[in-house]
């Protein structure tokens, strides 16, 4: 089915369009002003979007679950039915599901049911390992009894039971032994992230880490006389850096340093979300550990942050009103950089050829409506 959006301004991740169009059916066929706007015979659909703003579908690389659903659960159909949660309210038309610790027989459950998954559900991209080779000091909310130095042999064993999905992996470079670790990431197209870490800056340079997981959030802060992960992730050019812009995790003005200083190429939106976003506040769980979850904040017993429940659409509207950003920027932080950094080749940006990822936002950036893979989804909540 080919469709048509037109008088919509579109953010393609590369210009702007005031008054443009888009054709698609599963990947876009033309893009541009309307004034090079001619109706096709094979045209199925046509929506006239005046007043309406057209961005990339919102790549998130960093979500445990949400829904009432968890990654880490490894049930293939109930991932894939999170993730089109995820593609309907959010606009989230790539997804890494993103794992923890948690012992090496639960990861390994957890890699076959999202490899699973992902021949239902192409909008998963990739997996996510976080943990378990990090620091019980920045445990974060990884439970501690798990954490462990790098184990090559396990994490290999899991690689090939994902079918070689494993895209990021968050780490502390700190551990013992990471060189072996570090040269087979690299070596297999793996991002190394450095997260739940309580590394140097100089053992920072000498890592090969180019990403740093929730930015701030459980790692060796910044520090006059050590500037640690954060201030070195914030002083590198070459480090990506995962930021959750929902004011809980990070204070306003501290999301807005960050941006001054990495600029919106090198950030990246995630929500790290868990089970119990979309769902009633209430008693939820991560890793077998309570969740109490009340004022849009996760939390475990001991008051520990445990994941978000932010929602995508949210994240992309708070890094505008936090950091005074353009649309244009936001987008970059939203789906640009994760393409880029991810080399997901088809996604990223609204060119022709690409896949037809598109998120379609109101005067107020709400989300009305999300095209994946060319396919309609709307917001429960509509």
């Amino acid at each position: 089915m080919t469709t048509v959006v037109k008088h919509a301004t579109i953010y393609t991740g590369t210009e702007k369009i005031e008054d443009g169009y888009l054709r698609f059916d599963q990947q876009i066929q033309a893009v541009g002003p309307m004034a090079d706007y001619h109706p096709l015979v094979s045209d199925d659909q046509v929506f006239d979007l005046a007043g309406q703003t057209i961005v990339p579908g919102f790549i998130d690389v960093h979500s445990h679950g949400g829904y009432g659903f968890d990654a880490m659960d490894g049930n293939a159909d109930e991932i894939d039915q999170m993730v089109q949660k995820m593609t309907a309210n959010e606009g989230v038309t790539s997804y890494f599901a993103t794992t923890m610790t948690q012992s090496h027989e639960n990861i390994a459950h957890a890699m076959v049911g999202i490899k699973k998954a992902a021949t239902k559900n192409p909008v998963i991209q990739g997996i996510h390992l976080e943990g378990p080779f990090v620091s019980p000091l920045f445990k974060g909310a990884q439970p501690e009894k798990y954490i462990e130095g790098p184990d090559l042999k396990a994490f290999e064993h899991w690689n090939e039971l994902a079918g070689g999905m494993i895209k990021l992996v968050t780490y502390a470079p700190e551990n013992a032994n990471c060189a072996a670790f570090e040269r087979y990431c690299l070596a297999h197209g793996i991002v190394l992230s450095v997260g739940h870490s309580n590394a140097t800056r100089a053992q920072m340079k000498q890592s090969l880490a180019t990403h740093v997981t929730h930015l701030y959030n459980a790692q060796r802060e910044l520090k006059h006389r050590e500037p640690g992960v954060t201030g070195h992730a914030l002083l590198e050019d070459n480090i990506y850096t995962e930021i959750i812009a929902d004011s809980f995790h990070v204070y306003a003005d501290m999301i807005k340093l960050a941006y001054q200083l990495k600029g919106a190429d090198k950030m990246e939106l995630v929500t790290d979300s868990m089970r119990a976003k979309g769902m009633p506040e209430g008693v939820s769980e991560l890793g077998g550990q309570k969740v109490i979850v009340q004022d849009q904040q996760a939390r475990l017993e001991n008051g520990h942050l445990a994941g978000s429940v932010l929602q995508f659409p949210n994240a992309f509207r708070n890094i505008i009103k936090f950091t005074g950003c353009s649309i244009a920027d936001a987008v970059k932080m939203a789906s640009g950089n994760q393409a880029r950094e991810f080399n997901l080749t088809q996604k990223g940006t609204l060119e022709v050829g690409k896949d037809a990822d598109l998120n379609v936002l109101d005067s107020e950036l709400n989300l009305v409506q999300t095209f994946s893979f060319g396919r309609s989804f709307n917001p429960e909540n509509n």
